[in-house]
């Protein structure tokens, strides 16, 4: 990002799961412009007996891909991570790969693309028939992974680690983007988030909002924010605070006089 090129100060929207936007507040701030943390969800790690269980079997497997950084931090409440292992562990992205080297894990592969089609692009995924594949993930999202890793020939042993619980929009919160700066940037790196936010968004935020520009993480979500009714949307090198900030203020700059 080229910090020296000044914007006027601008709002971004955080659909961070709840007590997740520090990252993306740190990013925003360095780039002039601050956050309304408007969390449609949070995460909740499962700990019972039957989940523990799934998760052995799915880290036994020959390709294990975890998720999210989030399927990380879960699991790892639940097992060793740091633990010899007997097959191939993919990360989704970077900041996955990352949450598994904090736990100890070796020789994990993640994608310079770090969406589901990245992922599922690495060679460790081509050809499947014949072995186990473990999703360590959640309930919901990024369906397209397990539905392939079948499509591909794999025994696909599921451990959902932690759930998604739909949350209300804080009123607070609503209030404070009714008065919030302009213009407006809406960073989306989950459909499911963007989909409960609209559901329950205020009538007098719907067409405010969709006069935002979207920031998406993945051309996946760029379509889906534009299927629902934005017409300003960039695409982000990837769903990092830091690439979905650099989207917003590259898009911001006002172009240079001749």
């Amino acid at each position: 990002m080229n910090t020296e090129t000044k914007v006027a100060p601008w709002t971004l929207i955080s659909l961070r799961p709840r007590g997740q936007h520090a990252p993306l507040r740190r990013a925003a701030a360095a780039a002039g412009a601050r956050v309304i943390a408007l969390s449609p969800w949070a995460l909740q790690a499962c700990a019972d007996t039957a989940t523990r269980a799934a998760l052995e079997a799915a880290l036994a497997a020959e390709r294990v891909v975890f998720s999210s950084p989030a399927a990380v931090k879960a699991a790892a409440r639940l097992v060793d991570l740091a633990a010899p292992h007997p097959g191939q562990w993919l990360a989704v992205g970077a900041g996955t790969a990352a949450a598994l080297d904090r736990q100890g894990a070796q020789g994990v592969a993640a994608p310079a693309r770090m969406d589901s089609e990245g992922l599922l692009a690495l060679p460790a995924l081509a050809d499947l028939h014949g072995l186990r594949a473990g999703l360590v993930t959640a309930p919901g999202g990024r369906g397209v992974i397990a539905q392939t890793l079948e499509q591909r020939g794999a025994r696909l042993l599921r451990a959902n680690v932690y759930v998604r619980r739909a949350l209300p929009l804080a009123p607070r919160m609503l209030q404070r983007l009714r008065h919030a700066a302009t213009p407006w940037v809406l960073a989306v790196s989950s459909g499911e988030a963007l989909t409960l936010l609209l559901a329950q968004l205020p009538d007098d935020l719907q067409a405010p909002l969709r006069e935002a520009l979207v920031v998406a993480a993945s051309e996946r979500l760029a379509a889906q924010a534009r299927a629902v009714g934005f017409g300003q949307v960039q695409l982000a090198a990837g769903p990092l605070p830091s690439q979905l900030v650099a989207a917003a203020h590259a898009a911001l700059i006002p172009p240079a006089s001749s």
